[in-house]
């Protein structure tokens, strides 16, 4: 058993120690909060481009917010751990701490990696929602007017996509890609040459690739900020841990 002095002087540290991790945890915790917070934002704000991805795609806000619950938990968790000074919860705390950092680790190298398919299943995707566009307000044909009307955008590629759809033989563009309701009859949605002066001509896919890897790449940087921070919890729960230990020093 070490000294009482040598016990004296690691008394300092080991409050130090913990007045930092109490310091980090409670960031952690906050980041938790954030984390939820943007997986809800992300949901709301993304949910009509990912109506046109695969279903897969369209969990990955509420695997956000999802994990922003647990890191909210687990903080609560390091926070009752470093206050009671208990060397096996502290380890504990660092090995979820890790599990957590190796997952949002392999998210975000998933994600970086499959990007690129991401964008052409969209593509593909909104094709097809064109081709089978129709005024009955399915959940596509839906998506698709949302997305013209709130970006000025009008097809995929080019407003003149729609020449080759179903709908346009029957009704022309859709009244989405008119710059003016006033201002755009049926007449004008039939004849590509005269639509060309009433809708939206740039297509829709390259703005909305465009919206969605910049709200993304705000989801990616947080989530990214959030896994570092990890690191600085881990060496911290296991630097305490290991001096209590080693010091034999009981948390009253």
């Amino acid at each position: 058993m070490a000294s009482p002095s040598r016990r004296l002087q690691t008394k300092p540290v080991i409050t130090c120690l913990k007045s930092v991790l109490l310091t980090y945890t409670f960031v952690f915790w906050v980041s938790g909060i954030v984390l939820l917070a943007v997986g809800v934002w992300g949901s709301l704000s993304l949910a009509v481009y990912f109506s046109l991805l695969d279903e897969k795609a369209t969990n990955v806000p509420f695997v956000l917010a999802g994990a922003g619950t647990v890191v909210v938990l687990l903080g609560t968790f390091g926070c009752f751990a470093t206050c009671r000074g208990s060397t096996w919860m502290l380890k504990l705390y660092a090995m979820l701490l890790s599990l957590i950092f190796l997952i949002v680790l392999v998210a975000a190298v998933v994600g970086f990696v499959f990007r690129h398919e991401i964008k052409t299943n969209f593509e593909s995707n909104l094709k097809l929602a064109l081709k089978d566009y129709n005024v009955t307000a399915d959940r596509h044909s839906e998506a698709v007017d949302t997305i013209q009307r709130t970006l000025h955008c009008c097809g995929v590629q080019t407003y003149s996509d729609w020449e080759r759809t179903e709908y346009f033989m029957q009704r022309g563009i859709p009244q989405s890609c008119c710059r003016s309701q006033a201002d755009c009859s049926e007449e004008d949605l039939k004849d590509l040459s005269k639509a060309k002066l009433k809708v939206f001509v740039d297509g829709c896919f390259f703005l909305v690739t465009s919206v969605m890897e910049s709200k993304m790449s705000v989801v990616a940087g947080i989530s990214f900020g959030v896994a570092c921070s990890q690191l600085i919890g881990i060496i911290l729960a296991c630097c305490l841990s290991q001096y209590i230990t080693n010091n034999q020093y009981e948390m009253v």
